[in-house]
C-alpha cells in the first residue's frame, strides 16, 4: 500500500541516483540483469553501475537503434535489459526497432527515457520531446510510465525486474518533489487519489503532479474542491477510477509534460468519450510546439504548465460552464 510523505526532506534524491542504486541492487542478485547505455553515463550516473557490475555493463555509444537491437538479442538470450538514453532518442529515434526487435519479437526492454518534455530545460529543443507517450503507447502490448517520485520509480524498477515485456519509464534525471512515503507499495494500472475533492477531477502525472497539487491547494483556498489522482501508469489506463471520479464533478483536467495530442490527456478523452455523459474536459499540455531552451521553472510557465496556469484554465473554464 502507498502512504503520501508527512515530511518533505531537505534535499531529495535526484531519480538518476534512485535508477542507478535500484539497478546496482537488483544486479547484486540476478545475474540476468544487463545495463546498456548510448555515450550518457555520466549523464545518468549509470557509469557507478559499471564499476559495480563490470561484466554485465555495456557502453553503446551514439547509436540508440543498435542499443535496442543488442538488448532485444539479450534478451533472446534470457537476459534482462535495462537501456538509457535521453527520451526523444529512447522514442522517436528506435521507434522501429522497439516495436519490431523489441515488442512485436516478444523480447523485454526495460527502458529509462530520462529528461522528457520540459525537463530538458537547457540540452534545448533537439532534445526535448512532447511526444514520446503518444509514440510509446500506439505499439501493442508496450506499457508507458510517468513515475511521481523516487519512491514510485524504486518499486517500479524492482517490480518490472521480475517481468517480461516492453516497459517505457520516462522521468527527470535530477530530484523532484517526493510525494510517496519510503516503503510505498503501488499497483501497474491502478491510479492512485492523492486528494479528494468535489467538483474539479485533476489528473495528472510525473513531473507536472506537483503543480497540480498546488493548484488543488490553491482553488481550495478559493472555494473550489479539488480533486487530484496520480495516474503514473498511462498504459495499461485505470479507466475504472476515471469513469468514477469523474462522475457528478464539474469539470475533468488532465495536466502533462507532453503534447495534449496523444498523451494523458488523448487517453482519459478516449475513455469519457464512450460514456453517455460526463462532465468537460480541459486537458493542460503542450499545445502543437517544438521544445526550446530554458530553465525548467522558465519552460513550465512558457508552455502554461505550472501551478498557476493550471488555476487559470480551471477558473476559467468553470466561469464558462463549458
Amino acid at each position: 500500500m502507498w502512504r503520501l510523505i508527512e515530511k518533505t526532506p531537505e534535499k531529495a534524491r535526484e531519480q538518476r541516483e534512485v535508477f542507478r542504486d535500484t539497478l546496482i541492487d537488483l544486479m547484486d542478485s540476478d545475474e540476468k540483469i544487463v545495463m546498456l547505455e548510448a555515450d550518457l553515463g555520466g549523464a545518468s550516473g549509470s557509469l557507478k553501475i559499471g564499476r559495480a557490475h563490470p561484466e554485465r555493463y555495456f557502453e553503446c555509444g551514439v547509436m540508440e537503434a543498435n542499443m535496442v537491437g543488442v538488448a532485444s538479442g539479450m534478451s533472446m538470450r534470457g537476459f534482462k535489459p535495462f537501456l538509457h538514453t535521453f527520451a526523444p532518442f529512447a522514442s522517436r529515434r528506435v521507434a522501429d526497432q522497439v516495436f519490431l526487435e523489441g515488442a512485436y519479437a516478444g523480447n523485454t526492454l526495460n527502458i529509462y527515457a530520462s529528461d522528457p518534455g520540459v525537463c530538458a530545460a537547457t540540452n534545448g529543443g533537439t532534445h526535448t520531446t512532447f511526444e514520446d507517450i503518444s509514440l510509446m503507447r500506439a505499439i501493442p502490448e508496450v506499457m508507458v510510465f510517468d513515475p511521481a517520485d523516487g519512491v514510485q520509480l524504486e518499486w517500479l524498477l524492482r517490480t518490472l525486474a521480475g517481468m517480461s515485456g516492453v516497459h517505457y519509464i520516462r522521468t527527470t534525471r535530477k530530484d523532484i518533489l517526493p510525494v510517496y512515503a519510503p516503503g510505498s507499495s503501488f499497483e501497474i494500472g491502478r491510479g492512485n487519489i492523492l486528494r479528494r475533492g468535489s467538483e474539479v477531477l485533476i489528473i495528472a502525472m510525473g513531473q507536472i503532479l506537483e503543480d497540480a497539487l498546488s493548484a488543488a491547494e490553491q482553488l481550495e483556498s478559493g472555494g473550489v474542491s479539488a480533486e487530484v489522482i496520480d495516474m503514473f501508469t498511462v498504459k495499461p489506463l485505470d479507466r475504472a477510477l476515471i469513469i468514477s471520479e469523474a462522475e457528478g464533478k464539474r469539470l475533468v483536467v488532465t495536466c502533462e509534460n507532453h503534447s495534449i495530442y496523444g498523451g494523458l490527456g488523448s487517453c482519459v478523452a478516449e475513455v469519457l468519450s464512450e460514456l453517455p455523459a460526463h462532465a468537460p474536459l480541459c486537458r493542460v499540455g503542450v499545445a502543437d510546439r517544438f521544445g526550446q531552451v530554458g530553465s525548467l521553472n522558465y519552460l513550465k510557465k512558457d508552455y502554461g504548465l505550472d501551478a498557476g496556469a493550471i488555476v487559470s484554465r480551471i477558473r476559467e473554464r468553470l466561469q464558462n460552464g463549458r
